[in-house]
């Protein structure tokens, strides 16, 4: 949890609807009580990674399995990895006579992965004849189902009709990937990978506050080509945009990134349109601006580009070499200018070395913005490259939000937040 600033802030925090005490964490699995089912498929020994990867992230797990699940994957192994003990079978083993009633209700989500078309079957004809479906018979939980199977049997009527079936009563349902499967068929079939069903789950528990919006983000930087080799860049990683994005999404709302070059992968659900210069970065932003209520500009734009564009490399010869640059067009600046009378929340970033609070707060009237996030990119533990980042917040009324050294991602929930709230503001007043 993070907690809000001290003195003149805590007036600006309160001014904007974020409690003054305490931010809560939203599209987290953090302390939520989540049950893993186990099915009976090769992909079961991924299941292991699933249960890491949510005890990692603080979630309190617990594992049931199927008798056929317990062929593939010991039971053992997700005791050791949960911490706690397995259920396989309905009676004995230490297995209490209501556990199927209490775990299904007092759990926050169950993930059943894999889910094989048996299990699936059973789900949808409400069979319960083992401790796991006789659980799902009972809860009250959220329910996420990760198909993994031969592509024959995933593509079969029975199965897709089941699976829609699933769907009508809000059962979540992922798509399984594609590609090779162990039955060395090619197609529709494979678990959906660990880090994806994180994902999903995140965005299953998280409070959906920012549904009905839409939001653009723009991420990483630009590389503005000498010659079919080189180019000017900056250091920039693209992990704060990235943050914004996957947050947003996780929270309901409908999210275009426009990426610059990056090697992260797009968050799930997000649409991606990648770029590679500022002109083309420019294009796209301007497409997408009319039809979004926030736009988040984390981008690291550059500010210059050759001022021609060899058409072979290169060669090395004298000993210097001089490059005439261009100035860029100034993206930011052109959308706080064309929002005139659009109910649209314009939030930018500020990436300084040296005099933080000045430089932004010219830039945030320069460019007609409602909000921009500063922070000091020369520090090791904020900035670029890093999954960390302490920043300033400003606002158009002069009000100044002092945030803490913090994980990206709960720096992108915290402008969210202000940024709903601003379009909430908007809305009401009719601007």
């Amino acid at each position: 949890m993070i907690r809000g600033s001290r003195g003149p802030e805590r007036a600006s925090l309160r001014s904007l609807g974020t409690s003054d005490q305490v931010v809560a964490e939203k599209g987290t699995v953090k302390e939520k009580d989540i049950i893993v089912g186990v099915t009976g498929g090769i992909a079961a020994y991924k299941a292991a990674e699933l249960v890491r990867l949510l005890v990692k992230e603080e979630a309190r797990v617990r594992v049931a399995m199927t008798a056929h699940a317990t062929r593939f994957v010991s039971p053992l192994t997700f005791e050791a990895l949960s911490g706690n003990r397995v259920i396989r079978r309905m009676f004995g083993e230490g297995a209490g006579a209501m556990d199927h009633i209490a775990w299904g209700q007092g759990s926050d989500l169950i993930i059943i992965a894999p889910a094989t078309a048996n299990f699936i079957a059973k789900m949808a004809f409400g069979i319960g004849d083992d401790f796991l479906s006789t659980m799902i018979l009972a809860a009250t939980a959220g329910i996420l189902v990760c198909p993994a199977m031969n592509t024959r049997m995933y593509e079969n009527p029975a199965t897709q009709e089941n699976l829609a079936l699933l769907r009508t009563r809000g059962i979540r349902v992922m798509e399984p990937g594609a590609g090779q499967l162990a039955c060395r068929y090619e197609g529709p079939g494979r678990l959906p990978a660990p880090p994806e069903i994180v994902e999903e789950a995140r965005y299953a528990l998280s409070e959906q506050d920012l549904a009905g919006l839409r939001i653009l983000v723009t991420a990483g930087p630009t590389h503005e080509p000498m010659d079919p080799v080189r180019y000017i860049s900056n250091r920039s990683s693209g992990k704060m945009g990235y943050a914004l994005a996957r947050v947003g999404r996780i929270r309901g709302a409908s999210v275009k990134l426009v990426s610059g070059p990056t090697s992260l992968d797009v968050p799930r659900g997000v649409e991606l349109e990648p770029v590679s210069t500022a002109k083309e970065m420019r294009q796209a932003v301007l497409k997408h601006f009319p039809d979004c209520d926030i736009v988040v500009m984390a981008a690291a734009v550059s500010d210059y580009r050759p001022h021609s564009t060899e058409g072979q490399k290169i060669k090395k010869g004298r000993e210097t070499l001089t490059l005439e640059l261009d100035r860029n067009p100034d993206i930011l600046a052109e959308l706080g200018q064309s929002r005139k009378g659009k109910n649209c929340v314009l939030v930018g970033f500020a990436a300084e070395t040296e005099q933080l609070l000045a430089h932004a707060g010219k830039k945030l009237q320069e460019k007609n913005l409602d909000m921009i996030v500063a922070n000091d990119v020369s520090r090791e533990d904020a900035g670029f490259a890093v999954d960390t980042n302490e920043v300033k917040i400003l606002f158009r009324d002069g009000q100044i939000e002092h945030l803490p050294l913090m994980g990206k991602e709960d720096v992108a929930g915290l402008v969210l937040d202000w940024a709903r709230t601003l379009w909430n503001r908007y809305a009401a007043d009719g601007k």
